[in-house]
């Protein structure tokens, strides 16, 4: 009984001590609100409507926001703008409306007791477009700009298009639930930034003209201490300090201005590493889909990249997020046959075994062995060249430009090959299976029909140079050229794959303006890009459009704090050792942001052996969902496209490297060629790095 009781009052206790904690609150509350009316009620001019829901967004400064009330539109003479709220969930444009019918939206139009009140929408989008233009000066994408419809007197929570309709009650609640994306002074200096492009309100009814020579300043010259290019600076440095992850998300008024340019047909985004091309892709995806009703596939090759670009997008656009279909290309064609009832087989390893029987039986003692030995080319060239690239005669494999392929092939070669893929057919065939080519080629041919009749408004496509033609032309297929439908986002000197194609090839005209190239690397320091470039600074490649370009190419730089560090051991054993110091010694933020990447599977399994054994946490790439975790990434050059890091480590970076005469009687032009790709893929390796590039190598002594 004792211990009964003792028990009985410390939990009466502990409730007691909540409901005060409550009351204490409620008071706090109270005392919050009759302070935000107070302020409020001294707007005069505000309805009893506006100044209820002014109130309501007064008591969020004490949580870090911002409010500006009855501003000026600029470039108008008299128009006004209700309310611009600026937190950390970003800008808000607020209308607030004070009527006694609740609002309706029907087919993207808005009413309210049985009269259309679009021109009240019109406005909103047009003032909210003015704000976007003010807060791109500063780096900040326009996904991050929200028009609020706010009905006092009403309970609403709706969209119309990008616009949100909330209720007085509503939205207090729904703006604290906002994610996180500004810091506080970011918060500080786009207010005082829309302060100055927004001015206070004063109605030309209500007072004379001010004189001319007392005009107000224009905004950019309201204040001779504003400096706008080192605001812009300051959000760059905020960037590179955040974990990599918010680090991903920010734009230069260039990258800005891609995002929200009208394209009249397909577009293409290039440009070298580190110049951000995928996070405009990005941006791009969500600017398109808060414009328009329809969905927006953003799709890659790789499996691992969707999930990290989705979870990308939700922290800078959580509003559209759930419009934008982020998808690998082969997930999506499986899931769009399956949809149309048409039945997919796909089975790896029996493909392989399909082959493995077709050159054992054709292949291995043909004239292909004086080139290449090894069947895994023969595999490529029908994976990359014939069934990539959709071919489906010999006459026109046997004129076909073979792009990237090194190996002159003469006519006795390419009947070789054609007896070799009719081979491999016959056995895949016998097996009921397909293989990866075969899913994205019935895709193509049940969508080539349906042109104009897809389930989405616009593609993104991203790392466009490592798809198939076939890939390509299936994608093209669902938007066609329509305005603003097609973006390809991708550098061919980043290619990671055999094998390549031109856009014409796929019937892509690519004119004008709708072809970009960025040329800022806001990623790598002069040490890194550097050391990356003497790398492939021979390998000549051809971009997508067939223009030959360089391999050492020039980029404007941007940052200059990266470093690179070499470690030169003469035995494995040292080598590792030297790999688990240098993590060893990083707090745990710092191993949140790092990635060791290898270029095979078995340098993966090994490394994931050593640094779980080090007592090291290790996120594998295909796990990594873009959500940050304190431990170190761990995956291939090729799951590592797309992604960046603050400090790389590439162990062994240079042990596949072609070093001397190709043995095997292998030719030399096959082996140029996994030469360059090799190189290709350790040079996306190295620029994934922004403030460390971490070079490990093993070379024993030379004997005396």
């Amino acid at each position: 009984m004792a211990a009964g009781s003792s028990q009985g009052g410390a939990a009466g206790g502990s409730a007691s001590r909540r409901a005060q904690e409550a009351r204490r609150q409620e008071r706090l509350l109270r005392e919050q609100w009759q302070a935000a009316r107070q302020r409020a009620e001294r707007w005069e001019a505000a309805s009893e409507g506006e100044r209820r829901v002014a109130a309501q967004l007064l008591m969020l400064a004490g949580r870090g926001w911002r409010l500006l009330v009855d501003r000026r539109w600029p470039g108008t003479r008299a128009a006004n703008v209700d309310m611009l709220l600026i937190g950390p969930g970003g800008v808000f444009v607020i209308d607030v409306k004070n009527w006694r019918a609740a609002p309706e939206t029907s087919g993207g139009r808005l009413r309210a007791g049985g009269f259309s009140r679009d021109e009240h929408r019109r406005k909103l989008l047009a003032v909210t477009k003015a704000a976007e233009g003010a807060v791109a000066s500063l780096g900040m994408s326009p996904v991050a700009v929200r028009p609020l419809l706010v009905f006092a007197g009403q309970r609403v929570d709706a969209e119309l298009g990008r616009i949100r309709l909330l209720g007085e009650h509503e939205i207090g609640p729904a703006l604290l639930s906002e994610r996180t994306r500004l810091s506080a002074g970011s918060v500080r200096a786009l207010a005082d930034h829309l302060a100055r492009v927004f001015p206070e309100y004063e109605d030309p009814a209500a007072a004379p003209p001010a004189p001319a020579t007392a005009a107000r300043p224009p905004a950019a010259a309201a204040d001779g201490l504003f400096d706008l290019g080192g605001l812009r600076e300051a959000a760059l440095d905020e960037a590179r300090r955040a974990p990599i992850e918010q680090w991903m998300t920010f734009l230069d008024p260039d990258q800005l201005a891609l995002v929200r340019r009208n394209w009249a047909g397909p577009a293409r985004i290039s440009g070298p590493a580190g110049t951000g091309k995928t996070v405009v892709g990005l941006h791009r995806a969500a600017y398109l889909a808060q414009r328009t009703n329809g969905r927006v596939l953003y799709v890659t090759f790789a499996n691992n990249l969707p999930r990290v670009q989705s979870t990308f997008l939700k922290t800078m656009a959580p509003a559209v997020a759930d419009r934008i279909d982020f998808r690998s290309l082969h997930s999506w064609a499986r899931d769009y046959l399956r949809g149309r009832g048409v039945p997919v087989h796909l089975h790896k390893e029996k493909a392989e075994t399909a082959f493995s029987l077709a050159w054992k039986h054709v292949g291995r003692n043909s004239c292909l062995t004086e080139i290449d030995p090894l069947h895994p080319y023969w595999q490529e060239e029908i994976n990359y060249v014939i069934k990539g690239r959709g071919i489906t005669s010999f006459e026109e494999y046997a004129v076909l430009p073979r792009r990237r392929r090194r190996a002159g092939l003469r006519r006795p070669h390419r009947q070789a090959v054609w007896a070799l893929y009719e081979a491999y057919e016959a056995q895949r065939i016998e097996r009921a299976v397909h293989d990866f080519n075969d899913v994205l080629s019935l895709a193509l041919a049940e969508a080539a029909g349906r042109t104009g009749h897809s389930d989405y408004t616009a593609v993104v496509v991203d790392e466009v140079q490592d798809l198939t033609l076939v890939g390509v032309r299936l994608l093209h297929a669902l938007v066609g050229d329509s305005p603003n439908g097609l973006l390809l986002v991708g550098d061919g000197q980043q290619a990671v794959y055999p094998g390549g194609f031109r856009l014409s090839d796929a019937g892509i005209d690519i004119r004008g303006d709708r072809g970009q190239v960025l040329r800022a690397n806001y990623r790598n320091s002069k040490d890194i890009v550097d050391t990356a470039l003497s790398v492939v600074a021979e390998d000549a490649f051809e971009d997508l459009d067939g223009l030959r370009t360089p391999g050492r190419r020039d980029v404007d730089l941007t940052y200059h704090d990266g470093q690179v560090q070499r470690a030169v051991l003469p035995t494995l054993a040292a080598h590792d050792a030297a790999l688990l110091a240098a993590l060893g010694a990083l707090t745990p933020q710092q191993l949140a942001d790092s990635a060791v990447l290898c270029s095979a599977k078995r340098g993966i399994e090994h490394y994931q052996r050593l640094l779980t054994r080090a007592g090291l946490r290790v996120c594998p790439l295909e796990q990594y969902d873009g959500h940050p975790v304190e431990a170190v990434k761990l995956g291939s050059y090729r799951r590592a496209k797309g992604l960046e890091f603050k400090r790389v480590y590439l162990p062994q970076h240079d042990a596949d490297l072609p070093q001397g005469i190709p043995a095997g009687g292998v030719s030399t032009e096959t082996a140029d060629e996994r030469g360059e790709l090799a190189r290709s893929q350790l040079f996306v390796a190295m620029t994934r790095a922004r403030d460390v590039l971490w070079l490990g190598s093993v070379r024993p002594p030379r004997e005396k």
